[in-house]
């Protein structure tokens, strides 16, 4: 199997190739899970959030509490993503918000969620500026951009 240097000397890119540095973008499963109207949380809320990111040029990373896999609508779907590692889940019994903040402290990494975390705001005070909170409105996911001097 050819590598990167040489697909692009095939396609007559030459040597001019550079590994792409993608900013890492943490999602909070279950928030994302849960944004939808009713109560069961929804695979697809994380699918979709996970796309646009990746069209947004950023490497999304999906972290989950314990509890999400009884909750979610495809529970299939959820635990082969938790198996082929796509989906990082927290371990039973920890907080995964907590995991979460730390995670993105120690990444530099943007979190994609609605919670305000405001119960770790003395822990975490730049998790306000690390946020990207959305909308998912008829399958079409819309980030919010906040502005660091709010």
């Amino acid at each position: 199997m050819a590598d990167k240097a040489e697909q692009a000397e095939q396609a007559g890119q030459g040597a001019q190739v550079v590994d792409e540095v993608r900013p890492m973008a943490l999602v909070d499963a279950s928030n994302v899970a849960h944004s939808s109207e009713g109560e069961t949380a929804r695979l697809e809320n994380v699918k979709l959030v996970v796309r646009k990111l990746i069209s947004e040029g950023y490497e999304p990373v999906v972290v989950a509490d314990a509890a999400l896999r009884h909750q979610i609508d495809d529970k299939e779907g959820f635990e082969r993503r938790v198996e082929e590692g796509k989906i990082k889940q927290a371990p039973a019994g920890t907080d995964a918000d907590y995991f979460l903040l730390s995670f993105a402290r120690e990444l530099d990494a943007v979190i994609v969620s609605n919670d305000l975390f405001r119960d770790r705001a003395e822990a975490f005070p730049e998790a306000r500026e690390r946020m990207i909170r959305f909308m998912i409105v008829e399958e079409e996911v819309v980030f919010e951009r906040r502005n660091k001097k709010r």
